[in-house]
Protein backbone atom coordinates (compact mmCIF):
# COMPACT_ATOMS: atom_id res chain seq x y z
CA UNK A 1 0.00 0.00 0.00
CA UNK A 2 1.40 3.33 -0.49
CA UNK A 3 1.91 5.94 1.61
CA UNK A 4 -1.12 8.23 2.39
CA UNK A 5 -0.83 11.95 0.48
CA UNK A 6 -1.49 14.35 3.29
CA UNK A 7 -1.81 18.24 3.33
CA UNK A 8 -1.03 20.29 6.56
CA UNK A 9 -2.37 23.63 6.76
CA UNK A 10 -3.05 26.47 9.19
CA UNK A 11 -5.49 28.94 8.81
CA UNK A 12 -3.64 32.19 9.50
CA UNK A 13 -1.47 34.68 8.06
CA UNK A 14 0.27 35.79 10.46
CA UNK A 15 4.50 34.81 10.21
CA UNK A 16 4.70 33.73 13.93
CA UNK A 17 1.00 32.16 14.19
CA UNK A 18 0.83 29.86 16.93
CA UNK A 19 -1.13 27.59 14.82
CA UNK A 20 1.26 27.10 12.17
CA UNK A 21 3.54 26.52 14.79
CA UNK A 22 1.31 23.49 15.95
CA UNK A 23 0.42 22.27 12.46
CA UNK A 24 4.30 22.40 11.80
CA UNK A 25 4.79 19.89 14.72
CA UNK A 26 1.72 17.77 13.30
CA UNK A 27 3.23 17.31 9.80
CA UNK A 28 6.41 16.28 11.27
CA UNK A 29 4.68 13.63 13.44
CA UNK A 30 3.14 12.80 10.79
CA UNK A 31 6.32 12.23 8.71
CA UNK A 32 7.37 9.82 10.76
CA UNK A 33 4.39 7.38 10.35
CA UNK A 34 5.83 7.50 6.21
CA UNK A 35 3.02 9.65 5.49
CA UNK A 36 3.78 12.20 2.59
CA UNK A 37 2.68 15.29 4.22
CA UNK A 38 3.81 19.18 2.35
CA UNK A 39 2.50 22.01 4.68
CA UNK A 40 0.71 24.94 2.49
CA UNK A 41 0.91 28.73 4.46
CA UNK A 42 -2.15 30.75 3.29
CA UNK A 43 0.25 33.90 3.53
CA UNK A 44 2.31 32.48 1.00
CA UNK A 45 -0.77 32.03 -1.77
CA UNK A 46 -2.67 35.29 -3.30
CA UNK A 47 -5.99 33.74 -2.71
CA UNK A 48 -8.21 37.31 -3.29
CA UNK A 49 -11.29 37.52 -1.35
CA UNK A 50 -14.05 35.29 -2.98
CA UNK A 51 -16.41 36.98 -5.54
CA UNK A 52 -18.25 35.27 -8.45
CA UNK A 53 -17.14 38.04 -10.55
CA UNK A 54 -13.40 37.33 -9.99
CA UNK A 55 -14.11 33.54 -10.71
CA UNK A 56 -16.14 34.33 -13.98
CA UNK A 57 -12.99 35.36 -14.85
CA UNK A 58 -11.15 32.51 -14.19
CA UNK A 59 -10.02 30.79 -11.00
CA UNK A 60 -6.69 32.52 -9.87
CA UNK A 61 -3.74 30.54 -10.24
CA UNK A 62 -2.96 30.19 -6.77
CA UNK A 63 -6.70 28.99 -5.92
CA UNK A 64 -6.40 26.65 -8.52
CA UNK A 65 -2.83 25.10 -7.10
CA UNK A 66 -4.78 24.78 -3.52
CA UNK A 67 -7.26 22.67 -4.92
CA UNK A 68 -5.34 20.86 -7.07
CA UNK A 69 -3.15 19.86 -4.00
CA UNK A 70 -6.04 19.40 -1.85
CA UNK A 71 -7.66 16.71 -4.55
CA UNK A 72 -4.62 14.56 -4.55
CA UNK A 73 -4.55 14.68 -0.97
CA UNK A 74 -5.89 11.37 1.39
CA UNK A 75 -5.90 13.87 4.69
CA UNK A 76 -5.74 17.20 5.56
CA UNK A 77 -3.96 17.97 9.16
CA UNK A 78 -5.87 21.93 9.93
CA UNK A 79 -5.15 24.17 12.73
CA UNK A 80 -7.71 26.66 13.21
CA UNK A 81 -7.16 29.56 14.62
CA UNK A 82 -10.37 31.71 16.50
CA UNK A 83 -10.91 34.63 15.84
CA UNK A 84 -14.15 36.36 17.67
CA UNK A 85 -15.56 32.60 18.75
CA UNK A 86 -15.11 31.27 15.19
CA UNK A 87 -12.47 30.39 11.99
CA UNK A 88 -10.04 33.63 10.49
CA UNK A 89 -11.16 35.10 7.37
CA UNK A 90 -8.15 34.13 5.54
CA UNK A 91 -9.59 29.96 6.35
CA UNK A 92 -13.09 30.71 5.52
CA UNK A 93 -11.95 32.20 2.18
CA UNK A 94 -9.54 29.39 1.03
CA UNK A 95 -12.05 26.71 1.80
CA UNK A 96 -15.26 28.79 -0.08
CA UNK A 97 -12.65 29.54 -3.15
CA UNK A 98 -11.43 25.35 -2.96
CA UNK A 99 -14.83 24.17 -2.75
CA UNK A 100 -15.96 25.50 -6.07
CA UNK A 101 -15.99 22.82 -8.76
CA UNK A 102 -15.40 23.11 -12.12
CA UNK A 103 -17.48 21.25 -14.01
CA UNK A 104 -16.40 17.61 -14.42
CA UNK A 105 -13.89 18.12 -11.38
CA UNK A 106 -13.78 16.13 -8.27
CA UNK A 107 -14.77 18.76 -5.65
CA UNK A 108 -11.75 19.50 -3.57
CA UNK A 109 -12.79 18.27 0.15
CA UNK A 110 -14.89 15.29 -0.67
CA UNK A 111 -14.14 12.22 1.15
CA UNK A 112 -11.07 13.90 2.46
CA UNK A 113 -10.31 12.83 6.19
CA UNK A 114 -9.77 16.23 8.34
CA UNK A 115 -7.90 16.12 11.99
CA UNK A 116 -9.17 19.63 13.28
CA UNK A 117 -6.22 21.33 15.61
CA UNK A 118 -6.50 24.87 17.36
CA UNK A 119 -4.13 26.89 19.42
CA UNK A 120 -4.52 29.74 21.24
CA UNK A 121 -2.40 32.09 24.24
CA UNK A 122 -6.11 31.88 26.17
CA UNK A 123 -7.75 29.39 28.36
CA UNK A 124 -10.19 27.84 25.77
CA UNK A 125 -7.19 26.89 23.00
CA UNK A 126 -9.28 28.25 20.39
CA UNK A 127 -11.91 25.71 20.98
CA UNK A 128 -15.25 27.65 19.96
CA UNK A 129 -13.80 28.15 16.83
CA UNK A 130 -13.96 24.12 16.12
CA UNK A 131 -17.13 23.70 15.88
CA UNK A 132 -17.57 26.13 13.48
CA UNK A 133 -15.31 24.49 11.00
CA UNK A 134 -16.32 21.28 11.73
CA UNK A 135 -19.58 22.65 9.83
CA UNK A 136 -17.87 23.97 7.45
CA UNK A 137 -15.74 21.29 6.32
CA UNK A 138 -18.58 18.69 7.13
CA UNK A 139 -21.46 20.68 4.30
CA UNK A 140 -18.54 20.78 1.89
CA UNK A 141 -18.03 17.11 2.14
CA UNK A 142 -15.02 15.88 4.47
CA UNK A 143 -14.69 13.77 6.97
CA UNK A 144 -13.65 15.24 10.17
CA UNK A 145 -12.04 12.84 12.83
CA UNK A 146 -14.47 12.97 16.39
CA UNK A 147 -11.14 13.57 18.01
CA UNK A 148 -9.83 17.25 17.78
CA UNK A 149 -6.85 19.23 19.60
CA UNK A 150 -7.58 22.51 21.27
CA UNK A 151 -4.35 24.05 22.82
CA UNK A 152 -4.32 26.69 26.01
CA UNK A 153 -1.52 29.04 26.15
CA UNK A 154 0.55 27.77 23.61
CA UNK A 155 2.69 30.55 23.98
CA UNK A 156 4.11 29.00 27.26
CA UNK A 157 4.46 25.35 25.41
CA UNK A 158 6.81 25.98 22.22
CA UNK A 159 10.25 27.10 22.39
CA UNK A 160 11.79 29.71 20.45
CA UNK A 161 12.36 27.44 17.30
CA UNK A 162 8.28 26.61 17.55
CA UNK A 163 9.40 23.29 19.24
CA UNK A 164 6.76 22.05 21.42
CA UNK A 165 8.68 21.68 24.60
CA UNK A 166 5.72 19.77 26.90
CA UNK A 167 5.38 16.00 26.25
CA UNK A 168 2.26 15.80 27.29
CA UNK A 169 0.94 18.67 24.66
CA UNK A 170 3.95 16.89 22.07
CA UNK A 171 1.68 13.43 22.77
CA UNK A 172 -1.26 14.83 22.02
CA UNK A 173 -0.53 16.36 18.75
CA UNK A 174 1.42 13.18 17.83
CA UNK A 175 -1.85 10.87 18.28
CA UNK A 176 -3.98 13.06 16.24
CA UNK A 177 -1.67 12.94 13.28
CA UNK A 178 -1.11 9.92 13.57
CA UNK A 179 -4.73 8.98 13.68
CA UNK A 180 -5.39 11.00 10.58
CA UNK A 181 -2.83 9.50 8.68
CA UNK A 182 -4.26 6.02 9.87
CA UNK A 183 -7.57 6.68 8.96
CA UNK A 184 -6.38 8.18 5.66
CA UNK A 185 -4.65 5.13 4.76
CA UNK A 186 -7.56 2.66 5.32
CA UNK A 187 -9.76 4.97 3.42
CA UNK A 188 -7.14 4.96 0.61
Amino acid sequence: MTAPKIIALAGSLRKESFNQKIINEAAQFALQTGAKVEVLKLNELNIPLFNEDIEEQGTPSDVKLLKDKLRAADGILLASPEYNGSITAALKNAIDWASRTEQGAVPAFRNKVVALYAASPGGLGGLRGLNHVRDILSGVGSLVLADQLAIPTVHTLLDESGKINDPVTAERVSALAHQLVSVASKLK
